[in-house]
């Protein structure tokens, strides 16, 4: 499944359990010798939530959240009958996220909404000499983020800077770096290094991310939409209640058996 091109491979760990999910987040990662994804993402039984999720990045390093994943969840849940609610706890190791479920009239899902939470740690950052950017504003939406707005996203070297960036001091357990780019009121353009998995088509979090740290500098309101490469999510940050909401799409792509080595 994808959620605005970020794309990960699913498994349902009620039914079929993974003891090295690890390794496996690698080997079924790489595009031509395995199936091809950002990661693997567990689904699984939950004592404080309606489900859990876990997730694995490409480098086989597991990440707190992932707010495509949560939508495309929610719709493999649905769909596959494993629940009739159209709202969803999610336990993630960020917290549990309440996923908002929207349905078309032939009762499938398109769209979900996620209660991402409360933004935290956000402020300004120096990234000192040596970079190409001095500046950038960290947020956490329960994993580091470090934005950085730039003129033109399009020139932006991504693979060069975002690893770089990836593993600056200022951040022990590495960031996911976001670069955007304010193309009108209330819109943004903006591309992604994720850590441990590279250029994504998309992330959820980053997207809150940028959407909070462009509304934290006065670049947009609280509501804004963000065009990623993959596609565009509608992120609002909420002022009743300082909650992050993010809308978008679950598309489900295929279903496939692979056999566990071993």
């Amino acid at each position: 499944m994808h959620g605005a091109g970020n794309d990960y491979i699913y498994v349902n760990t009620m039914h079929y359990p993974i003891d090295n999910p690890e390794d496996l987040a690698v080997e079924w990662s790489k595009p031509h010798t395995g199936i091809g994804s950002d990661g693997l993402v567990l689904i699984g039984n939950s004592e404080a939530a309606d489900f859990s999720m876990r997730i694995f990045n490409a480098d086989g390093s597991e990440a707190r959240m992932c707010g495509n994943a949560s939508r495309c969840i929610g719709k493999y849940l649905y769909e596959e009958g494993l629940t009739s609610k159209t709202n969803i706890t999610l336990e993630t190791l960020s917290g549990i996220k309440t996923l908002k479920l929207h349905l078309t009239p032939d009762n499938h899902v398109d769209e979900v909404t996620v209660d991402m939470g409360t933004p935290e740690n956000i402020h300004p950052v120096q990234l000192g000499e040596g970079y190409e950017y001095n500046e950038g504003i960290a947020v956490s939406m329960g994993n580091p983020h470090l934005v950085i707005f730039v003129d033109d996203v399009a020139k932006i070297d991504i693979a060069r800077i975002g690893s770089r960036l990836e593993r600056h001091p200022l951040f022990p357990d590495r960031v996911n770096v976001e670069f955007a780019q304010i193309t009108s009121e209330g819109k943004i353009r903006m591309r992604v290094w994720e850590r441990g998995s590279g250029i994504t088509l998309a992330c959820g979090t980053g997207a809150c991310a940028t959407a909070v740290a462009a509304a934290y500098s006065g670049k947009c309101g609280r509501t804004s939409q963000i065009k990623m490469d993959g596609g565009t999510l509608h992120i609002e940050w909420s002022s009743s209640d300082g909650h992050v909401y993010m809308t978008g799409p679950a598309v489900k792509v295929f279903d496939g058996e692979i056999t566990v080595s071993c």
